[in-house]
């Protein structure tokens, strides 16, 4: 099959390798329908010191369920099925509190123990409890795989910001990031009920979607220039609620100089720093709450499959360009140049 293998910064290839199988009876073999390149792929895409033997790419899938193993009972073949972008049980008290994320017994993808989903065909680990099945809907649904795409990952981790922030109808909300997570977040805090959505981005081809999806101001000014804007949006107080998108460092500090007095931060970004700022002047002479991680995009999929499949939401939005897997590489460098907001690759 075709798999998408990095080698190191900048140095993205599809090449052929070897079908991947059961190995336990747990395992579940998924064609891919639709999977796509995430935002965090561009952090080892930066970075990656030069290999060898490459890593195997990709966390985020909507496929078919080709093949399951002996003690797999939830899906079958046949089923067209979204796998978040990490492996879980999803029985384990972790699990059952709402963090498949962090559950014992699973893992993520792209890793050297579960190979990446940017490839024709994926082993799913646990299949029972990371596997979700659509019901009613089939490959052929064209129009409707993009949004069910994002149930893997960008759209529930942008709902997760929001949801760990517990937005209540009637704050402020400001996004700071307007990359495709950011966006899902506006999409989120919209439907959450925030009155006012300030969302901190300056290309306007992705603010546009924003407005669309609930943005009510856009600051597209950096810096303290930024930071003074969305002050004069609030009155001077700041944000009830900050959703960071992004995972810098200027964007945190950004976060905690445009919060309320005892408002909440929730990052989803992931953080590409080991140490932020939690002392007197950031967080704790202002009461903030600091919130968020890893989404556990599994605990929201079932309750969200109903509002994509209805039209509530369609935040398959997000994806503003199609490539084939061949063209994975270029995807890669068109993400990175920001010429696309978020690459949709049809296997």
């Amino acid at each position: 099959m075709k798999a998408t293998i990095m080698y190191g910064a900048g140095d993205v290839r599809v090449e052929t390798v070897a079908d991947p199988v059961i190995q336990q009876p747990t395992d579940a073999i998924v064609r891919t329908v639709r999977t796509c390149v995430c935002g965090s792929d561009l952090h080892p895409y930066h970075s990656m010191p030069t290999r060898e033997h490459g890593q195997s790419m990709g966390h985020e899938l909507l496929g078919v369920v080709e093949e399951t193993g002996s003690a797999v009972t939830t899906v079958k073949k046949g089923d067209l099925v979204i796998a978040p972008f990490a492996w879980a049980d999803n029985t384990c008290a972790i699990c059952q509190d709402g963090f498949q994320t962090a559950c014992p017994h699973g893992g993520f993808y792209a890793t050297p123990q579960t190979a990446g989903l940017q490839a024709e065909l994926a082993r799913i680990p646990l299949a029972d409890g990371s596997l979700v099945e659509v019901p009613g809907v089939t490959e052929k649904d064209e129009a409707v795989l993009p949004s069910l795409l994002t149930l893997s990952d960008v759209y529930l981790t942008g709902y997760h910001a929001a949801h760990m922030a517990r937005i209540r109808p009637g704050q402020t909300v400001t996004v700071v990031g307007d990359g495709a997570v950011g966006l899902s977040a506006v999409l989120a805090a919209k439907q959450l009920g925030a009155e006012q959505i300030i969302l901190m981005g300056r290309h306007t081809d992705r603010t546009d979607l924003g407005v669309e999806w609930g943005a009510t101001d856009v600051v597209a000014e950096r810096g303290e220039e930024g930071i003074q804007k969305v002050l004069d949006l609030t009155g001077g107080f700041g944000s009830h609620i900050v959703l960071e998108a992004v995972g810098l460092m200027p964007a945190y500090e950004q976060s905690y100089r445009v919060a309320r007095t005892g408002g909440v931060i929730s990052r989803v970004g992931v953080p590409q720093y080991e140490k932020a700022g939690v002392g007197f002047g950031s967080l704790f002479g202002r009461n903030l709450t600091l919130t968020g991680g890893p989404a556990p995009v599994r605990a929201y999929i079932e309750q969200t499959i109903p509002l994509v499949l209805d039209g509530t939401i369609e935040p398959g939005k997000v994806f503003d360009r199609t490539y084939t897997l061949d063209d994975v590489p270029t995807a890669y460098a068109e993400m990175d140049a920001r010429s696309t907001l978020k690459a949709l690759v049809s296997a």
